[in-house]
Order: structure tokens, then sequence, then C-alpha cells
């Protein structure tokens, strides 16, 4: 039986919505925002044992380690619309959890903080540096894993430093932007510089994420979300469940703010000019070409995700020249890094792949 469409689905699919589209959610985005700002410091809600390794102006280190043993791997968090914790929501929607049972024991987890006005200026190269510093601080090589808007980035550092990375692991990412449609590159491409520029200027310098949440493709269904996102039957009536719930509705009203010159950057480099597929994103001084990166590749798609669809997603397969794996999952985007089945079939292969290299 066909699923029920989704409410971007329709205009995804019908090309004469698009600069319709683009006007009307950019006009919602610069009037007041949908969603209640999140308290001032308050930031991801662990579920897994951590402690703070680093802490620089825009990222923090987290260590998850529960032994020496074997080689680091290192999550590359979104930086994006919400935070970090997109990776350790709650037990059984944990990333992180089902990493470490399944034997990745040394595991660190890089969060991108909320931009304020000391870091307003920051651009891809700055954060490109910082992880710099979280992968020198763990010691290399190191396995990354990008997550979403994580993936991409961690691909770009990965063709930047090469010497410093074992292996990838690449889950729901845009890649390839010209290879399938999407509910993000199209609009893209109808909004116009100036439009960024307004954006960014009525924010002082800053994307705020609570102008920015209505634009993000929803479900217009609460428990569809639910459904969908968390991979739950409702009434959600166990406990366990129950917590999951609530964890995921506190993560989805927790919005980050992007640095303006960062947001730009990527809305031109990676989905408007495709400058990752294209082998040429510049990266602190040089180009990224991860057309000659020669790393082995680990790529999770979402099979009904239409965020980073199977098209843009499992195209970095043929443009890498490293060995690559492949799952595609039965699934939309959120519920590849929080759906419970996700996480129990899906992500212990992947740590299988790391572990066993």
């Amino acid at each position: 039986m066909m699923e029920k469409a989704m409410a971007w689905d329709i205009w995804t699919r019908n090309p004469f919505a698009w600069p319709l589209l683009t006007m009307e959610i950019w006009r919602r985005a610069l009037e007041e925002a949908a969603f209640p700002a999140p308290a001032p410091g308050v930031g991801p809600e662990w579920c897994t044992p951590n402690r703070l390794l680093l802490e620089l102006n825009g990222l923090r280190l987290w260590d998850f380690s529960v032994s020496d043993a074997g080689a680091p791997v290192l999550i590359v968090a979104p930086y994006a619309l919400h935070d970090a914790q997109l990776a350790d929501l709650a037990p059984d929607h944990s990333i992180v959890q089902a990493l470490l049972q399944n034997g990745c024991e040394r595991l660190y987890l890089a969060e991108w903080k909320s931009a304020t006005s000391e870091t307003r200026l920051v651009g891809i190269d700055a954060q490109l540096a910082a992880l710099n510093v979280a992968v020198d601080d763990i010691g290399g090589p190191v396995d990354l894993i990008g997550p979403c808007q994580g993936g991409w980035f961690s691909l770009v550092y990965a063709a930047r430093f090469p010497h410093k990375i074992r292996r990838i692991v690449v889950a729901g990412a845009p890649i390839d932007l010209q290879a399938a449609c999407s509910a993000l590159s199209e609009p893209v491409e109808k909004t116009t510089n100036h439009v960024i520029d307004r954006l960014i200027e009525s924010g002082g310098g800053i994307v705020k994420g609570e102008q920015m949440a209505p634009l993000w493709p929803r479900e217009d269904c609460e428990e569809r979300r639910l459904v969908d996102s968390l991979q739950l039957r409702p009434p959600f009536s166990s406990p366990p469940e129950q917590a999951a719930v609530v964890a995921f509705q506190r993560w989805d009203k927790r919005v980050v703010d992007l640095p303006g010159p960062y947001y730009r950057e990527v809305f031109c480099r990676l989905f408007r000019e495709n400058l990752l597929a294209r082998g040429a994103f510049p990266a602190l001084g040089k180009a990224a070409n991860i057309c000659a990166l020669d790393k082995p590749l680990f790529l999770l798609v979402g099979e009904h995700d239409t965020i980073a669809p199977p098209g843009q997603a499992l195209a970095g397969a043929d443009l890498v020249a490293g060995a690559v794996e492949t799952a595609i999952a039965p699934c939309g985007h959120l519920a590849l890094f929080m759906g419970r089945s996700t996480i129990a079939n899906e992500w212990p292969r992947i740590a299988s792949w790391l572990v066993e290299a």
C-alpha cells in the first residue's frame, strides 16, 4: 500500500510550485518565529555517560569511550537546525549506544555550539580547523561518522586531511545535489542571494534557529512525525516509549543558531554550486576533492528520505576512489539516526564494519 504523502512531497514533485513555495517559506522565516526560543545555555540532554574532553569557541568534544581498545571513532554531529542529541536521543534510539554495544569502545562526538555574537563571523574553514584540533587531540587516524549534514562535512574534512582518517561512515547526507530531487535542494535554487542576505542581517549576522524551524519540511501530523522518526507505534504507552517521545519533543524544539558566513557558504557551495560532487569544495586553502578520496566508505541511506534522497546520497559511491559499502534502510530521514528499527538493524552492521577492519 502506498504511504500517505508527506506535506512537502507534493511540491517536491511539482516544479511549478517551487518559486511560489520559496517566496512563502522565506516570508515566514523573516516573520516572527513559530517555535519558542530555547532557554539560554540549554544543550543536548545525553542518555549515555560521557565526559567533556575539549571545549573551543564553536565546538565541544565529548568522550563516550568505555575503554582504550580499538581505533577511535568520532561522530561529527550536523551543524544545522537541531543539536547533537540526534546521535544519542534515548535508549534504543541512540547511535552512540548502538556503536558502544557492538564493539566501538573508543567513541567521541563533536558537538557544534549555537552561534553567538562572538562566533557570528565563522565560516566553514573555521569549522574545519576546529574539527582538526579535535582529531589531533583524540589522536589519529580516526574513523569518522557523519549523520545528516555532518556527513558531507566529514567527507570534506577527510578529503582535506586523508592521512588523519581511517574509515568514513556517511548517513543520510546530501552528496551530489544534482543526482536527484529533494525537499531542500530545488527550492534553494530559486532563492536569491538578496534573500539570504536579508535573513542573515535580520539576525544581526546570525541565522536564527527559530526563524529556520518553520522552513524545515515536516509531517503535517505530530503523531505521524513521532511514528516516522522514532519507529514506534501509538499510543506510545510503555515507559521507554514515553521517555523517547519526550526526549524527541524536547530535542525538536531546541533549535541551533548558525553563523551567517557558514550558512551562506553551505547554501552556495553545497546546495547551489554542488562543489562537493565536483571535487572542488574549498577547504582551508585547498580544494577538497572527494573524487581522490581512497578511504573505505560506508553509505547509509533512507529509502523514503526526502531530505537526502537515495539518489543524492548513493551518488557518493560513484564519486570516491575507495571501496564503498551501502545499506538502504526502509525509513525516512530522522529514523536513520533515532529510529528504533534502524538503530537495531543497521548500526550494528556499521559498528562491525568499523571494528573488523
